[in-house]
């Protein structure tokens, strides 16, 4: 695959693209707010593609890639403010998963939790 990038590469990316203006990183609540907003738009674009609700005819043509892509910009933007590094949360999270629910769906391999054997 081409054009792979780290968690850290896009991180460090998306902080030059913040540090060239001089407001810099907004404070964590309007973050928050930011972050509410792009779910929300990525929430109404998977209703409209697999949902019921179809978009009203002025609306503009976006898609869910493209508001995923602006939920996961605007998580590095918090993440960077925040000085949280993703690949070590991503890391840990997958961890926590791992062990945590490893069983909790059935499995395509047919293991199951070793007290159900």
């Amino acid at each position: 695959m081409e054009n792979q990038r780290s968690l850290a590469s896009m991180q460090e990316e998306v902080d030059a693209y913040i540090q060239q203006f001089k407001s810099g990183y907004f404070g964590p609540l309007a973050q928050m707010a930011r972050l509410t907003e792009e779910v929300g738009e990525l929430a109404r674009e998977v209703n409209h593609h697999y949902g019921e609700k179809s978009k009203k005819t002025t609306e503009a043509a976006k898609t869910v890639a493209e508001e995923l892509g602006d939920v996961l910009f605007v998580t590095m933007i918090m993440a960077n403010s925040l000085d949280i590094d993703l690949t070590e949360v991503f890391e840990e999270n997958m961890e926590k998963f791992n062990r945590r629910d490893s069983y909790r769906f059935e499995r395509k391999d047919g293991k199951q939790p070793a007290e159900d054997k």
